[in-house]
């Protein structure tokens, strides 16, 4: 089993970051939810309070196999800002570690160059931020070792993405399974 990450600043998107915690706990991951601040409860963009399993500085970053950047505003600038989780991102993905980023997050990836000749998507209006990738418009695009998603809508479909990677695509489809995820058109 795999060891993550998910990382929390203040105005996080609620949706994106709890739903991965919740999907990849299911499927018997161990999941650490991160606040990037020395506070122990991090409230997000809809003002909903959740209680961390760790700060920043608790993380032993050696024993960690994937990091999560969840998107909203202004979490995803307050992830941006913090330069300890910035310089983990940037080693991560140079080690060719998992790195996934949902919604507005991906363009922290596109600003620090790790999207270059990659495919990835993110919220439309952030998609001039995927700097240097081909963007796709679906829910979730796995490339190499970086995983990016839509937004809140794909939240379910980009946990799955992660789980597919770090499992397998039988794991993914039986945790779809098991939620009653079923892919379908509008």
């Amino acid at each position: 089993m795999s060891k993550i990450a998910v990382f929390f600043g203040t105005g996080y998107e609620e949706i994106e970051a709890l739903t991965v915690v919740d999907i990849l706990r299911r499927a018997g991951e161990t999941v650490d939810m991160v606040s990037i601040t020395d506070e122990k409860s991090v409230t997000g963009s809809h003002d909903i309070t959740v209680g961390m399993d760790k700060t920043l500085s608790e993380v032993d970053f050696d024993s960690v196999d994937v990091l999560v950047l969840p998107g909203g505003m202004p979490g995803t600038k307050n992830l941006e800002a913090c330069e300890t989780l910035m310089g983990q991102v940037d080693g991560f993905v140079a080690e060719g570690k998992v790195v996934a980023a949902i919604c507005a997050a991906p363009s922290i990836l596109g600003h620090r160059g790790h999207l270059k000749g990659k495919k990835a998507c993110s919220y439309p209006s952030m998609e001039s931020h995927l700097e240097g990738a081909e963007v796709f418009r679906q829910p979730a695009v796995t490339d190499g070792n970086i995983i990016t998603g839509r937004g809140m809508g794909a939240a379910i479909a980009f946990s799955l993405a992660i789980l597919a990677k770090i499992q397998d695509q039988d794991a993914a489809d039986k945790m779809a399974d098991a939620v009653v995820f079923e892919k379908f058109k509008i």
